[in-house]
């Protein structure tokens, strides 16, 4: 997979891939305009709703209803603000099936951005000069 990152003015940076666009932007005291998330939070968020895919997909194959199922995600920093834990908690509704509720736990830690993140893959940062259209 490749993605394009370009920066389309002020603080924004914008990452293109398959068709799609997910902006960032800087919040105004960072010198953006705050209309899209940062590019930390975008980060963020692909945890939990990657864990939110698996949950769905868990409901979707046994066939249960998914409205009121949610996944609050907590992030707890050490004191130089570095992330040292996250939680993630599957709140579910009173009618939620109490035998699956395990499974749906297990599900949810299929999550592929968490399995990267247990297993990091290698950085390398480049330059290539290249011709302006």
């Amino acid at each position: 997979m490749e993605m394009i990152i370009d920066f389309p003015g002020g603080a924004r940076v914008d990452a293109h891939f398959s068709g799609l666009t997910v902006h960032t932007d800087q919040p105004p005291s960072g010198g953006g305009e705050g209309s899209a998330p940062t590019p930390f939070a975008v980060f963020l968020s692909s945890i939990g709703t990657c864990a939110g895919i698996y949950v769905l997909g868990f409901c979707r194959q046994r066939g249960l209803d998914s409205a009121g199922i949610r996944i609050v995600q907590r992030m707890h920093s050490d004191f130089s603000g570095m992330i040292k834990k996250i939680d993630l908690e599957i709140q579910v509704p009173p009618t939620f099936p109490e035998k699956y509720r395990e499974s749906l736990i297990r599900s949810a830690e299929l999550c592929a951005v968490k399995k990267h993140l247990e297993n990091p893959p290698k950085f390398e940062v480049s330059t290539k000069e290249v011709a302006i259209a």
